[in-house]
This record gives structure tokens, sequence and C-alpha cells, in this order.
């Protein structure tokens, strides 16, 4: 279950946010009291966290440590954790010993979800830290409500990431998608599928019938391909596009 939210509008963001959380809720989680163990190597970062999250409901045992070792020398003195927030600064996350940390922290934890704080809204960060195990990411570009909500997302078995990711991942995805394809920009879809057609040397009529097509129409289609081709028979234009298609990693 993946959840995703952007800036604006808040209040939309976060009652997508409650709608999934509280129906899971409602469907079996243990209403026992539990902890939020944040971690931070920053010791003014923390408190002031702390603080803040103080304001919103979370109805949780704050608790503030610089590691996960400090944490379990004193987590039989408090509620079971509910989660864990690793809160990092974004140069931190490129470094392999962070990861290596977190896969660890996530794999000591085992059911809590571990979820990491960070200033960076780099794509690829988000992605690694996910590898690393962890049940969500939250920038600090967003606000503390929605934090708080992705908080509560991860531990009724959700993920969280920001919706910017999302977008920016469709984005790197459809210009790949273009790059690979040497066809995309030269042919119109009805083309492209005409000159599939050609290349697997379908009459005009076969052409036609599979396409719901008119064979006048598929003609029209077929002297445009070899315009934009320059090619001077259904053979050359065969022959072309698969010279195209051979630099490319797939077909359209």
């Amino acid at each position: 279950m993946v959840s995703a939210c952007v800036n604006e509008p808040v209040s939309a963001d976060l009652n997508a946010i409650r709608h999934v959380a509280n129906g899971e809720s409602e469907r079996g989680a243990v209403n026992q009291k539990r902890s939020l163990v944040i971690l931070d190597k920053r010791a003014l970062n923390r408190e002031c966290f702390v603080q803040v999250l103080e304001n919103y409901s979370l109805d949780m045992d704050l608790l503030a440590y610089a590691s996960i070792e400090d944490w379990k020398k004193v987590k039989d003195s408090h509620p079971p954790a509910g989660a864990v927030l690793v809160c990092v600064g974004g140069a931190q996350l490129g470094v392999s010993s962070f990861h290596e940390e977190l896969r660890k922290i996530a794999a000591d934890m085992k059911e809590v979800p571990v979820i990491v704080l960070s200033d960076s809204d780099d794509l690829s960060s988000m992605l690694q830290v996910l590898d690393c195990g962890s049940r969500g990411y939250i920038p600090t570009s967003l606000g503390m409500a929605i934090c708080v909500e992705a908080i509560r997302l991860a531990m009724v078995g959700g993920t969280f990431v920001p919706a910017s990711a999302v977008m920016t991942m469709r984005e790197k995805f459809k210009t790949r998608t273009e790059k690979e394809n040497p066809m995309v920009g030269l042919f119109t879809q009805r083309q492209a599928e005409v000159a599939q057609a050609l290349r697997r040397g379908k009459a005009n009529k076969i052409i036609a019938y599979e396409l719901n097509l008119r064979e006048s129409t598929v003609k029209v289609h077929i002297r445009n391909i070899m315009k934009k081709l320059k090619a001077t028979n259904r053979t050359e234009v065969a022959f072309k596009i698969n010279e195209l298609l051979e630099d490319g990693t797939r077909t359209f």
C-alpha cells in the first residue's frame, strides 16, 4: 500500500492519508500505548522536534535518542515501539555507512516500521532508503501535520512517499522511453502500427482488417511513412525501420 502527498493542497492530502490509516486501524490495529522512537545524532534537532511533535495528538510516548543502541538500553521502561523515525541531513543519505545502519535498524525492528525524515527531495535518495527496508520517506519540505499522518500510515502497514517523487519518477520513465524508442516523434501512433505491420510483411487488406481501417486509409498511411523515411517501396520501409530499431532497446 503506497500513499503519496504533496505540500499543496495540504488539507486534501491529509484527508486521503487519514482515510487509509483510519480504515486500517478499524480493521485490526491493536489499541495499545506505543512509543515513537526518534533517532537523530544532532541533540538540538531531536529535542526541538520532540517539542514541536508534542503539539500533535499522536497518543504515543515520544522517545528521542542519538542511536538505536541508546534506545535499547531503556526500552523496557517504556511502551513498546510503534514506529522508528530516523532523522538525517541530506548529505548523510549518500553515505554507504548510513545505508548499512538503516538496514540494520530495519532488520532489528522487524515488524515495527522505520521511516526516514530528511532535508533532501532527491528521488534516488528516496529509492535507496526504501531499498534499505524503510517504510516511508518524509522530506522536511512537507509540514509537520503531514509528517504525523505519514507515521500513522506506516504504523498500519502503509508506505509513504511524497507525490512529487512519484511525478518525478513518471517523467524520468517517460523521457527514458522516448530516448530508447527512435520511432517516438517520427510517426503518429496509427502510422507506427501500420509500419509495424509492414515490417511483418502484411498485405494492405490484412492491415486494414487488424487495425479496423479502410484499405484506402492504410494506403495513405503507407505513403506518409514512405515519405518520412524517404523510401521508395514497402521493402525499403521495412529495411529502414529495422535499421533504426537496431540502435534502440525496444520496439513499438
